[in-house]
C-alpha cells in the first residue's frame, strides 16, 4: 500500500510516499480501507523527531482515518466489513489501509463526508475529555481557548455553542478573529494587540472564566490563572510555548483553583473506548442530525502531505487539515 513513513526526523520534504504491507487486524481491530486521514500537530512534532509513536505503534504518521472497513480481527462481528467508519488511531492513518480497534471507531452517517469525518475524532475526543470532562464544562459556564482557529479550537467551540457554554478565545490576528466570530465564538480576542487577561475580565465583568483550555503551556499557564473565576479549572493539553510554568500557589489555594491536563495518544484502548461510547451517546446525534461538523480548511491528496504539514507550519489555516487517500 501507499504510505507516507519518514525514513528520518526532518522537515516537510521527508513526508514521500512509500509501500509498505498492508496491516492485518488483531483481536478486537478492524481493517479500514482509508479514504481520508486528519492531519494533526502531533504530526508535525513526530515528524521533527520530537513526539515518538507508542511502543509497538507503527511509524506511518497520522492519528485519525475515514474509510470502509474491509476486515476484521478475532472477536469483532463479520457484520462490520463493509460499515463507514471513522477512527481515532495511534498511528498509520497516512496511508491506504489502517488498523483500529473497533471500541475506538464511530460510524459515518450520511451527514458527513469522508474527508469531514477523518477530521473529526481527534479532536473531537481531545475537546470532549479535557474540556467537558477534565475541565467540568456544563450549561452557562464561560470557557477560554486559546488558538480558536485551530482543530481543537474550532471544534471546542461548536461543542460549546452545543452544550450551551459561552466561549471566549484568542487568535493571531485580526482576520483570524473574524473567522472565530463568523464561527460562532461569543467574543474573539487578538492576542497580539490586546492583553487577553484584560479582555477576559471586561468580558466576563470582572468574575473570570469558569474553564482555561490551554495548549500553549509557559509562561500562559500564569497569565490563564488571572482569568479565571474562583473554582476554576486549567485544562493543559500541549505546551507549545515551553514545558515549565511558574505559577501562584497561594492564589489557587486562596481561589480554589484546579490545574489539570492531559495527553491522549498513550491512554490505553480501553480508555478510549469508553470516550467513544460517551461520544456516541452524548454528541454523535448531534453529528448524525447534521449539527455538528469539523471547519474543514483544506483538503490534499496523500501525496502532497509535505504541503499539508507546510501550511498547518505556516499557521494560517483555519479548522482543519486533511488529506485524501482514494
Amino acid at each position: 500500500m501507499r504510505a507516507i513513513d519518514p525514513e528520518a526526523p526532518g522537515g516537510p520534504e521527508m513526508l514521500v510516499e512509500v509501500q509498505r504491507p498492508v496491516p492485518q487486524p488483531g483481536a478486537g481491530e478492524v481493517l479500514i480501507r482509508v479514504a481520508a486521514a486528519g492531519v494533526n500537530r502531533p504530526d508535525i512534532v513526530q515528524r521533527i523527531g520530537a513526539y515518538p509513536p507508542p511502543p509497538g505503534t507503527t511509524s506511518i504518521l497520522g492519528l485519525e482515518v475515514a474509510g470502509e472497513v474491509v476486515a476484521v480481527g478475532e472477536d469483532v462481528p463479520r457484520e462490520v466489513i463493509g460499515q463507514p467508519m471513522c477512527a481515532l488511531v495511534a498511528g498509520g492513518g497516512y496511508a491506504e489501509y489502517a488498523v483500529a480497534p473497533l471500541g475506538q471507531c464511530l460510524p459515518v452517517p450520511q451527514a458527513l463526508s469522508m474527508a469531514e469525518a477523518a477530521a473529526m475524532p481527534e479532536t473531537l475526543f481531545t475537546v470532549w475529555t479535557n474540556l467537558f470532562e477534565r475541565g467540568y464544562a456544563s450549561e452557562g459556564d464561560t470557557v477560554l481557548v486559546h488558538g480558536g482557529t485551530s482543530g481543537i479550537g474550532t471544534m471546542a467551540v461548536s461543542l460549546c455553542k452545543l452544550f450551551g457554554v459561552k466561549v471566549i478565545v484568542t487568535a493571531g490576528s485580526d482576520d483570524k478573529v473574524a473567522a472565530c466570530l463568523a464561527h460562532g465564538a461569543d467574543h474573539a480576542i487578538n492576542y497580539k494587540t490586546e492583553d487577553f487577561v484584560v479582555r477576559v475580565k471586561e468580558l466576563t465583568g470582572g468574575r473570570g472564566v469558569n474553564v482555561v483550555l490551554d495548549m500553549v503551556g509557559g509562561d500562559y499557564v500564569a497569565r490563564n490563572i488571572k482569568c479565571m473565576a474562583d473554582d476554576g479549572r486549567h485544562v493543559s493539553i500541549a505546551a507549545q510555548g515551553g514545558m515549565q510554568a511558574t505559577v501562584p500557589v497561594f492564589e489557587i489555594m486562596r481561589r480554589r483553583l484546579t490545574l489539570t491536563g492531559s495527553t491522549l495518544r498513550a491512554r490505553d484502548v480501553a480508555f478510549k473506548t469508553l470516550v467513544a461510547d460517551e461520544l456516541a451517546r452524548a454528541v454523535w446525534p448531534h453529528v448524525e442530525a447534521g449539527k455538528l461538523k469539523p471547519v474543514i480548511d483544506k483538503i490534499f491528496p496523500l501525496a502532497e502531505a509535505a504541503e499539508a504539514h507546510r501550511r498547518m507550519e505556516a499557521g494560517a489555516h483555519m479548522g482543519k487539515i486533511v488529506l485524501e487517500v482514494l
